[in-house]
């Protein structure tokens, strides 16, 4: 059996777990609002029509913070649609997934079902085929208190008080060609530094997120960055990535390495931006925005578009995740805690049926994908300080990226109650034995160790009829002697290792 190890010690730390790294997005795309979050008449729904199972299971999901309304969608949107009498909201036809959007959601609701799944809101504007202008209006409905003619409007529209919204977006995937306003890095960073600049004139205590690339495959990745931030660094407090991992062609080992190109993206991502920094003598360092990110089949999405019309709230890329695919998710949430120190905010994209840890039925039952147990419980233990761990890994080969460590990891420990929760994953194809040297955590103890259980079947999936196929299983308490625990780490597989603190 294959052996690595790895030493855990508080003197080694990268940085806070940030709550903001556990967010999720909702787009107008698909079912994610319309018979996701939202469905007047469902037997769960409130009166403003948000389900209440969603929501439950939203709360379990351990959501910090939701970016909101997208994604593509946000590049054709005008926000002023979605708001006022619900019955004087205008249709309109949604470029960017071949939809009719009924505006029967907007900002208000979001707003309420925000405050109701005790998540804080990240709010997109619309640089695609608008502007500064329209920036500036958004931002004032929602963040002044009153007195002028939009803050009035929001007043008058039920809310009171403002939203004080801290996050926001200089538009979305600006460099992408599919993009409606698609747009060169200088024409995207004149816009955002202007939009940036004018943003922070209504309110000074907001941070923003300018496009960064929407994917490191895209042939402009790095020199845009690098165009934009010329521009607009002193305007902005964050460059976002997106990236999507597609299993599609049924390379597993493959598939289960995704991490590796995350791992890098971000660190490519760094390193431009502080060359930047350190070109036009900033001081202040800027931090990542990992605004998108998940598995998702992409080779699905086209023939969906390709056959059907103009419609509302079509199913669309509402992906069944497999066991596999959960144990990627967990790498990927250890990666972006390994960057806790760069990366300020992520989004897993998105949050109920489209590629969601979501899924749900009009009119029916709402259930948890396989992806949605890495992430509840990684934001449920992810609590304190991350710890730098570089633990000592067989490798395996990889078609898309070579020799990859088959050993991932990183540890979180709570300073205050002296908690440690290891993340493991093993991304190969035979257990793993781990040596985790705890010698600098005198008198810690193993608590449990939970990993996910498919019942031997990589490709199982939850669905509505077997909503727990792949769910946690505990394989007892990792022991831990003279410093030392031993663990065996299942082949192809996401694991958490709690460990107590020592009695008091």
């Amino acid at each position: 059996m294959r052996t690595a190890s790895l030493t855990v010690d508080p003197a080694f730390r990268v940085g806070a777990a940030d709550r903001r790294l556990f967010g999720s997005f909702v787009e107008h795309m698909g079912r994610c609002v319309y018979g996701g979050i939202y469905e007047p008449g469902h037997p769960t729904a409130d009166p403003l029509g948000l389900r209440g199972d969603v929501l439950d299971l939203v709360r379990e999901l351990g959501v910090s913070v939701v970016r909101y309304p997208g994604g593509n969608f946000v590049s054709g949107y005008r926000w002023e649609d979605g708001i006022g009498p619900a019955g004087d909201r205008p249709r309109r036809l949604d470029l960017a997934w071949k939809t009719v959007e009924t505006n029967q959601f907007g900002l208000d609701e979001f707003m309420t079902w925000a405050k109701a799944a005790g998540v804080e809101p990240m709010m997109a504007v619309n640089l695609g085929t608008r502007g500064v202008q329209e920036a500036l209006d958004v931002l004032e409905y929602t963040n002044h208190p009153g007195g002028t003619e939009l803050s009035d409007l929001r007043r008058k529209n039920g809310a009171a008080e403002p939203y004080d919204v801290k996050l926001w977006c200089l538009g979305n995937e600006l460099d992408g060609p599919w993009q409606v306003g698609h747009k060169t890095a200088d024409e995207y960073g004149r816009l955002a530094a202007e939009t940036g600049k004018a943003m922070k004139l209504v309110d000074p205590s907001i941070s923003l997120v300018a496009c960064g690339s929407s994917n490191r495959g895209m042939p402009t990745f790095g020199q845009w960055e690098a165009t934009v931030l010329e521009h607009a660094y002193e305007q902005v407090d964050y460059i976002s990535a997106h990236t999507y991992y597609d299993p599609s062609d049924g390379d597993r080992a493959s598939i289960l390495a995704s991490a590796v190109d995350m791992d890098a993206f971000i660190t490519e991502v760094v390193a431009t931006a502080d060359h930047v920094a350190a070109k036009r003598r900033h001081t202040r360092k800027l931090k990542v925005s990992f605004d998108e990110w998940n598995v998702w089949y992409q080779s699905r999405l086209q023939a969906d578009l390709d056959r059907r019309g103009w419609v509302e709230a079509p199913a669309l890329i509402e992906d069944d995740f497999t066991a596999v695919d959960a144990v990627v998710v967990g790498d990927l949430l250890v990666t972006l805690l390994r960057h806790a120190d760069r990366v300020g905010v992520a989004c897993q994209a998105q949050l109920a049926n489209v590629i969601g840890p979501i899924r749900t039925t009009n009119g029916g039952p709402a259930w948890r994908q396989s992806i949605f147990h890495p992430f509840a419980l990684t934001a449920r233990h992810a609590v304190g300080t991350v710890l730098r761990t570089e633990p000592v890994s067989p490798v395996h080969e990889t078609a898309r990226y070579g020799a990859v460590e088959s050993l991932s990891t990183t540890a979180v420990h709570d300073e205050e109650t002296g908690a440690l929760s290891v993340f493991a994953v093993n991304r190969g194809d035979e257990d793993l034995v781990v040596e985790i040297g705890l010698r600098a955590l005198p008198g810690i103890a193993g608590l449990a160790h939970v990993t996910l259980d498919a019942g031997a079947d990589p490709d199982a999936v939850n669905s509505a009829d077997a909503p727990a196929r792949v769910t946690p299983r505990e394989l007892g308490r990792p022991d831990v002697e003279s410093g030392v625990s031993r663990v065996v780490l299942p082949a192809a597989s996401w694991n958490l290792l709690r460990y107590s603190p020592p009695s008091r």
